[in-house]
């Protein structure tokens, strides 16, 4: 993958000023961001979440995932830290796009699991790539995460390309009627590290 630097802005959020970073792949004119706070040091572990898109979660509201809810959570703590990077990763849907999620989500209406939605549209259960991570990291210099994930796969990305996971971080948020059996897919068949008591208050 050849990711390419484009510019830089600052975002106003309800939580903090972040800094908004964006990126392009040349090969596909997919375009991806990163959101910092703070002065990033080289020298320690910076607080740091992987995110992939997804529209209905994130802008939409919805509560068949807990995505949105996650999203919010990761920039509340970079918030509350004074310090962080989030990874806005354009990849809809564990990697099928919005129009094939739409299709998996009728799927699951008439009872498929996600995995099992992917899988009867043609799809593996998971199709996200993080190639892109070793660009964005080296231009926002970089080296070492304390990563808010429930997913190991997330924690194996940053190991595989190079960066250092001192420690993760669960997290567990937006557990309702409509998304329950959705994460209990996601920790028996995807392998996510989260349990029913880590949602209790």
């Amino acid at each position: 993958m050849t990711l390419r630097f484009i510019a830089s802005s600052r975002l106003p959020t309800p939580w903090a000023v972040f800094t908004m970073h964006g990126f392009e792949d040349s090969e596909t004119g997919k375009e991806h961001l990163a959101l910092t706070l703070g002065e990033l040091d080289n020298t320690k572990p910076v607080l740091a979440r992987i995110h992939s898109e997804c529209l209905t979660g994130d802008a939409l509201f919805s509560l068949r995932c807990d995505c949105g809810f996650q999203l919010q959570e990761a920039l509340k703590r970079i918030a509350a830290e004074g310090c962080g990077a989030l990874f806005y990763l354009r990849q809809e849907g564990r990697g099928i796009g919005l129009l094939n999620k739409i299709r998996a989500y009728n799927l699951q209406d008439a009872g498929a699991d996600t995995v099992e939605a992917n899988e009867q549209l043609g799809f593996a259960a998971d199709l996200r790539d993080y190639s892109m991570l070793p660009s964005m990291l080296k231009h926002l210099n970089i080296s070492s995460v304390r990563l808010m994930t429930n997913n190991p796969r997330k924690v194996d990305a940053f190991t595989r390309y190079g960066i250092q996971v001192d420690e993760r971080l669960p997290l567990t948020i937006g557990l309702n009627p409509h998304n329950a059996d959705y994460l209990d897919t996601k920790t028996n068949k995807l392998g996510h590290l989260m349990k029913a008591e880590d949602y209790k208050d």
